[in-house]
């Protein structure tokens, strides 16, 4: 289907390139004449020329360059570029096919003008050269959409390996470690505290005397 769309714009392209070349052209012939016979120039008058030169050259940029299909290129070349090889024979003929009193928007339009001084041979084998390259018969991959994060075999897979080791989470001080509160004394009976009576079981019984000798 891209080669017979690609076939309709060469159709399309070749003819209305042939008639923005011409009125560029002339136009822009006319003006340089019309200076050089007054002695002063405008740059105004050479605005409309430009913008029919600049259309007729975008048009066959896009046609030439887009990786859609090289038939295209390849109509417009051979239609472009085939009048001019008749002129080497029948030249009389090929000129007489020629319509030369059509008129666009008021001013003349000399199709003749563009085949004589080989602008159209020229432009037609650009496009035939364009063709060539191999890539432009190649058909464009079809787009792979990524996998989605459902669609993920090993989720673990993607995560750093080795593990990175978990952090202290301990508040940082500059002094020592804070302790506990200290543990009261142990509380005797009677109201008895470690201070009142010697340690039991630390001093002789009664009784006893302790012998000299």
């Amino acid at each position: 289907m891209r080669h017979l769309w690609s076939f309709l714009a060469g159709l399309v392209v070749a003819p209305v390139t042939w008639i923005l070349v011409t009125l560029g052209q002339d136009g822009s012939a006319h003006t340089v004449d019309r200076w050089m016979e007054i002695g002063r120039f405008n740059s105004a008058n050479l605005i409309e020329p430009t913008v029919w030169l600049i259309v007729g050259g975008v048009l066959l940029g896009l046609l030439g360059t887009l990786r859609v299909s090289p038939v295209g290129p390849i109509v417009a070349g051979l239609l472009l570029a085939t009048p001019y090889l008749g002129l080497f024979f029948a030249p009389f003929a090929v000129r007489n096919r020629i319509p030369a009193d059509w008129e666009v928007l008021g001013d003349p339009l000399p199709l003749r003008l563009p085949l004589e001084n080989g602008t159209l041979f020229l432009i037609g084998l650009l496009l035939l050269m364009a063709s060539f390259s191999g890539q432009r018969w190649r058909r464009w991959p079809a787009s792979v959409a990524a996998p989605g994060p459902a669609e993920t075999a090993n989720p673990q897979a993607v995560q750093d390996w080795p593990p990175a080791p978990e952090r202290d989470t301990a508040e940082l001080t500059l002094g020592y470690p804070k302790l506990g509160a200290p543990e009261p004394p142990p509380q005797r009976a009677g109201g008895e505290t470690p201070w009142s009576a010697p340690p039991r079981g630390n001093h002789p019984s009664k009784g006893t005397t302790t012998e000299l000798r």
